[in-house]
């Protein structure tokens, strides 16, 4: 069935609900699963008058991050007993939904796991949602794992 699982991860709960899912998956069909972290780009200004482009420290935030989150990734695939891999995929002038995509058919996965954190209504509008375009764009299977809302989350009178 499910033979390659891709897993968009990023520190976030909700990620880490997809990883465990895809986990899951990955036992029962003997299944290999990678996941990737988009690390996002912001386009620099630069004084070309001067001739000096600042470059970046090495260890921006988001390589941190990506770390962190595959070192927690690689202890679940041993915990597991899943093959798996962890790549950082970098996204200089692309949108995070263009790349996953991109690297979805580049490894030819057969499911992909994303987490959501389930935000609706006026937060949705002004955040947007990796995982609603995804799910938009792509014709291959995807399962959405919506991350447990806290009880300071749910608004009042529900």
């Amino acid at each position: 069935m499910y033979k390659r699982i891709l897993v968009a991860i990023d520190g976030s709960q909700a990620a880490k609900l997809a990883l465990e899912e895809a986990l899951k998956i990955a036992e029962a069909a003997q299944a290999t699963v990678t996941a990737i972290f988009v690390a996002e780009h912001v386009a620099q200004m630069v004084d070309v008058g001067t001739g000096l482009v600042e470059q970046q420290a090495t260890g921006t935030a988001a390589t941190e991050a990506a770390m962190a989150t595959f070192e927690d990734a690689r202890a679940l695939f041993e915990q597991r007993n899943v093959r798996g891999l962890t790549r950082t995929i970098e996204a200089y002038g692309e949108d995070i939904v263009t790349v996953l995509c991109r690297v979805a058919q580049e490894c030819e996965v057969d499911l992909v796991a994303m987490g959501t954190h389930g935000r609706h209504g006026i937060g949705r509008m002004f955040l947007g949602s990796v995982a609603e375009a995804f799910f938009r764009r792509t014709e291959m299977p995807v399962l959405l794992v919506r991350r447990e809302r806290d009880i300071d989350e749910i608004p009042s009178g529900l």
